[in-house]
């Protein structure tokens, strides 16, 4: 099989793959469902392998068509970023990352701003989603980089840290005052405001509740983290969030810390990426712009 007779097929198949529908690609590409689905016959016919396994609802990939999607979407993208850099001399590729709004806010976008300035030229796309959507994404390779928790086991990915980011208790004097209570006993009383049940921090929180037998009565969610430190200030209640994002706060005396004899573990958080060919060289430069 001619590779370069074969870019048609390979195109189909990747909107196939990313679109884990057949209707949902042919869609996409303007072309009968019937011209993909004979399409990507004629691909696996050609590879002598089976690319995907046909669901109710779709198709999956399967093994060897998760190694051929890999493949294929890096040499698309090394095509493409080619074919600007003969269009446009001064352009200096791509970089894709993913993180969480809150990691963004306050710790990509230092990155980011240093990045432009020394590489204006590289073209950038940034995907605000969870730690572990973006870990997936990263799998895909539909994106080159992401900022993430630090998860429990990287596999084959490559993991940077960055350090550690500490989880605290926060709300104004004022509040505290309420209420005649020790730091520890403060659960029973106020309203402790959290992010939703569903957020990866969250879950950390609900871990250490459970570990030390804390049992709040009153909680508040929300889901976002600026949200709860503008709700800690408005004085309604103590609201658990990373030590980092307030430290002006507590600096200037908006907000106070409320200590606990067992403080809630710190969390590492890191970029995440994967180590292979082509490799794309802005990942390294955007990870140690500073």
């Amino acid at each position: 099989m001619d590779t370069f007779d074969n870019l048609t097929k390979y195109k189909i198949f990747l909107s196939a793959a990313e679109n884990k529908s057949i209707s949902k690609a042919a869609a996409s590409l303007y072309i009968s469902q019937p011209a993909v689905s004979i399409t990507i016959k004629k691909l696996e016919e050609n590879l002598n392998t089976t690319l995907f396994v046909r669901r109710s609802k779709g198709v999956e990939l399967t093994e060897k068509g998760r190694l051929l999607y890999d493949s294929v979407k890096k040499a698309f993208q090394m095509l493409s970023d080619t074919e600007k850099s003969l269009k446009f001399p001064v352009y200096s590729g791509y970089l894709r990352i993913a993180t969480s709004n809150v990691l963004c806010k306050h710790f990509l976008m230092p990155y980011l701003k240093e990045y432009i300035r020394l590489y204006p030229d590289t073209e950038l796309a940034i995907t605000c989603t969870s730690s572990a959507e973006a870990r997936v994404m990263i799998e895909e390779c539909s994106i080159d980089l992401a900022l993430v928790v630090k998860p429990q086991s990287p596999g084959k990915l490559v993991y940077y840290s960055l350090g550690i980011i500490e989880y605290i208790f926060v709300c104004t004097p004022a509040y505290r005052e309420k209420w005649n209570c020790k730091n520890d006993e403060i659960f029973e009383y106020a309203n402790i405001m959290l992010l939703d049940k569903d957020n990866v921090s969250r879950k950390h929180i609900n871990a250490y509740y459970a570990k030390n037998h804390i049992i709040p009565l009153h909680i508040l969610e929300v889901n976002e983290m600026d949200m709860l430190i503008e709700f800690a200030k408005m004085g309604i209640g103590i609201s658990c969030v990373v030590k980092q994002f307030v430290e002006q706060e507590l600096e200037t005396g908006c907000l106070m810390e409320v200590p606990l004899a067992n403080p809630v573990p710190s969390r590492e958080i890191g970029f995440l990426y994967q180590d292979i060919e082509p490799f794309n060289e802005n990942i390294l430069r955007f990870i140690h712009v500073f």
